[in-house]
């Protein structure tokens, strides 16, 4: 006979975090964000936690170490396919390479999961039990409207392609944190090929 399990020993349910990220000034890169307000209309199941990051990369990068199972942060991410064209990317957070410091106003999905990775290995959270960094998928759309950030204008509003998938990007949401909180390891096949984030 097998003993019984006290409360404390139940394992605790994963905890899924949906990062919006993007700059609402400059056209298309605001995909994120808008996705993330779609979502207040259309809220996903207990166990997921939601938030716009914008631009702010350490803010992101110390959530990653907040105890998730999964992050899905949700971009603008050119990849050469028809504008609108939405994809699930899994990154190796090991691959990121270069400066791990996030510019102060400026988001980076690279540069955050190389800060975030060096936080979990160069001992900066000794001690603390959030050091685990979670799984990281990226649901991505191609852009119509790219801005680098140093035009004399800004361009606040999404284009027509990329406004159509705001519905459809909440849909996958809905779908894909239902599989991940019944098993944050479960295998979901994404889209090939290496993270390519719009510029910011």
């Amino acid at each position: 006979m097998e003993p019984v399990a006290a409360p404390g020993d139940r394992p605790r349910p994963p905890r899924i975090l949906v990062a919006g990220i993007g700059n609402v000034f400059l056209a298309d890169d605001a995909f994120g964000p808008e996705v993330i307000a779609a979502l207040h209309d259309h809220p996903l199941p207990d166990g997921v936690h939601v938030a716009d990051f914008g631009i702010r990369g350490m803010d992101l990068a110390y959530r990653l170490l907040d105890g998730y199972d999964a992050a899905v942060l949700v971009d603008a991410a050119p990849r050469g396919t028809a504008p609108g064209t939405l994809c699930l990317i899994e990154p190796d957070p090991a691959d990121t390479t270069g400066p791990t410091a996030p510019e102060a106003h400026g988001m980076d999905p690279v540069k955050v999961l190389a800060l975030a990775r060096s936080l979990t290995e160069d001992g900066s959270l000794a001690g603390d039990e959030r050091t685990a960094l979670p799984r990281i998928l990226v649901l991505g759309c191609e852009p119509l409207v790219r801005m680098r950030g140093d035009e004399p204008d800004v361009d606040v509003g999404l284009s027509a392609p990329v406004r159509a998938a705001v519905d459809e990007a909440v849909r996958r949401l809905r779908t894909l944190t239902a599989q991940l909180l019944h098993d944050p390891a479960t295998p979901l096949e994404p889209d090939p090929g290496p993270l390519q984030p719009a510029r910011r």
